[in-house]
């Protein structure tokens, strides 16, 4: 997608080859053409135990899958390994969104990103999730220098994708390409608190699989024909307990 506005890339110290952490297509969407655009080599890594249900992982990955391969990008489809997801923020299941238990999920993974990187010869990794406004850039970013920062020949490369007109061309690659939109960050207890705010508003509880960008028209309908996101399955009893309550 060429754009005058967007800024000449380059890799920092020389580095040549990047393993991108996606979390979902319209997230990685801009930084996918940028990268493309500036000619660096890289390949897509989806490592994303976190995103809850099953339906919804699986929507946000094929996305992510449909855009990489109509850009030639190699796409590596890691581990749903979301039992080894709960283990790692047991404790934290009420903590805020960009509290302690978003660092966690971020630390996670991207640890198997920097593993998968120092396997198979990239030098760099970096993630998509930073362009997003609703997280926090220093969060991110301190999440992917302590991965990198356990292989001596690896950095995380901390570019803000936001700038430059970033965010902007993230919503028109997105309805361009008729993107799925997510509603809610992705782990269950995201979805669980997000729907919890759209009660307390008077709003329905979000549908999976039914917002995409640019069909905005389509969404009405589709909502009548679907039910509504369990909040329940592949919780802890404790959050089953506490989610059936609500």
């Amino acid at each position: 997608m060429p754009d005058a506005l967007r800024p000449s890339l380059s890799l920092p110290e020389g580095r040549t080859k990047v393993l991108l952490h996606s979390c979902c297509a319209p997230c990685s969407g801009e930084v996918m053409e940028a990268m493309l655009a500036a000619g660096i080599d890289y390949s897509i890594f989806f490592y994303n135990p976190n995103i809850h249900p099953v339906k919804e992982y699986e929507i946000r990955k094929n996305e992510n899958i449909r855009f990489a391969q109509a850009h030639g990008i190699e796409f590596i489809d890691a581990d749903y390994d979301v039992d080894n997801w709960f283990d790692r923020i047991k404790g934290l299941e009420n903590e805020p969104e960009r509290g302690e238990r978003c660092t966690q999920c971020f630390d996670m993974r991207f640890e198997r990103t920097a593993l998968y990187a120092h396997e198979h010869g990239f030098d760099t990794i970096s993630s998509s999730l930073g362009i997003s406004r609703w997280k926090d850039m220093n969060q991110i970013n301190g999440s992917g220098v302590r991965a990198a920062s356990r292989y001596d020949e690896m950095i995380y490369w901390t570019y803000n994708w936001r700038k430059h007109g970033g965010s902007a061309r993230m919503i028109e690659i997105s309805k361009r390409e008729e993107f799925y939109q997510q509603e809610y960050c992705g782990c269950v207890y995201s979805l669980r608190d997000t729907n919890r705010h759209r009660r307390s508003q008077g709003r329905e509880r979000i549908a999976l699989g039914v917002k995409f960008y640019g069909k905005e028209d389509l969404i009405t309908e589709a909502k009548r024909q679907t039910i509504p996101a369990p909040e329940t399955a592949l919780t802890s009893p404790v959050l089953a307990s506490d989610t059936a309550k609500t």
